[in-house]
C-alpha cells in the first residue's frame, strides 16, 4: 500500500512538472522559426520586391511581393509553423502560373521579422498586410490562402474582410482540438495561449471556402479538416481530400492540381 502511494506521489509530481513546462514552454511547442540576415537576398527566379511593414508595438514584418505582367489578382499566403519565405519558391511558381502575383509573410521572429509572438500579434499583423494588399487590388482580386499553422490567421482575416475565396491547405479545427489530440493526457483548453479557432472564424466567412488535406497526414489528421468542413454553413465550400498523401507535399498528387485548378480559375 505505501509503494502504490509512493508511485501515485511520484506520478503526480510528474505530472504537475509536465503540465508547468508545456505552459511556460508553449510558444516553443508550437512555432519552430528560421531566421535569416537581414542582408539576405531572395532567389525567387522571377520580379519580385522585398519590402516591410511596421506593427504597432514596433515589430518589422518582413514579406515578399512575387509580380506578375498582367496578373487575374494577388494571393496572400500564410505559411505553416516551420521555416520562413525563403522555402517557398515552389508555392511562387505555382501562384505565377496560374496568373497570380502572391505576398509571402513571414510572421514575427521568423525569416528578417522581428517582434514578440502572441496570436492578437498574429492577427493584427495579418490585417496590416491585407490592407497593403487592398491599396493595390480591389477585395474581389484577393485570395487569402493558409497552410497548416497559417489556415487559423487566414480564417480570422477571411472572416474580418471580404476577400474572393480563402483556400485552406492542411487545416486544423482549432488549435486547442488538435492539441488535445496530440496531448491527450493535458488539460490542453486550460493552458494554451494560443487557441486558433478556425471553426468559430469560418462561419463569418461568406466567400467562397476550398480546403485540401491529405487523408494520411499525421501532424493534422484528415478528420480535422473534415469536421472543420462540415462545420461550414452553406454550399459555397469545397473539401478535396488527397488520398495517400501525408502534411507536407500534396503539391505533388493530382488531386491536389485539379482542386487548384478550380480554386484559382
Amino acid at each position: 500500500m505505501k509503494k502504490l502511494k509512493r508511485w501515485a506521489i511520484v506520478l503526480s509530481i510528474l505530472y504537475i512538472s509536465v503540465t508547468i513546462f508545456a505552459y511556460f514552454f508553449q510558444e516553443r511547442l508550437i512555432f519552430f522559426p528560421s531566421k535569416m540576415p537581414k542582408n539576405h537576398v531572395y532567389d525567387f527566379c522571377q520580379p519580385y520586391e522585398e519590402f516591410n511593414l511596421e506593427a504597432e508595438d514596433g515589430a518589422v514584418l518582413n514579406a515578399v511581393h512575387i509580380k506578375q505582367d498582367v496578373p487575374k489578382g494577388v494571393i496572400l499566403y500564410f505559411h505553416g509553423n516551420s521555416g520562413n519565405i525563403s522555402h517557398l519558391i515552389h508555392v511562387a511558381n505555382m501562384f505565377s502560373r496560374k496568373g497570380y502575383e502572391s505576398i509571402l509573410v513571414d510572421y514575427r521572429t521568423y525569416g528578417k521579422s522581428t517582434g514578440e509572438l502572441s496570436e492578437n500579434a498574429l492577427y493584427s499583423d495579418a490585417q496590416l498586410f491585407y490592407d497593403y494588399a487592398k491599396e493595390l487590388y480591389n477585395e474581389d482580386q484577393i485570395i487569402v490562402y493558409g497552410r497548416s499553422f497559417g489556415t487559423g490567421i487566414a480564417s480570422y482575416l477571411a472572416s474580418e474582410n471580404t476577400p474572393n475565396k480563402i483556400v485552406l491547405e492542411s487545416p486544423f479545427y482549432s488549435a486547442v482540438n488538435l492539441g488535445k489530440h496530440r496531448f491527450p493526457f493535458l488539460a490542453i483548453n486550460w493552458l494554451s495561449n494560443f487557441r486558433f479557432p478556425s471553426n468559430e472564424y469560418l462561419k463569418n466567412v461568406s466567400c467562397e471556402i476550398h480546403i485540401f488535406h491529405g487523408t494520411e497526414d499525421v501532424v493534422i489528421p484528415f478528420e480535422s479538416a473534415k469536421r472543420l468542413f462540415e462545420s461550414i454553413e452553406g454550399k459555397n465550400k469545397h473539401l478535396y481530400a488527397v488520398e495517400n498523401a501525408g502534411h507536407n507535399y500534396l503539391q505533388d498528387f493530382q488531386t491536389f492540381k485539379d482542386g487548384m485548378q478550380k480554386a484559382l480559375d
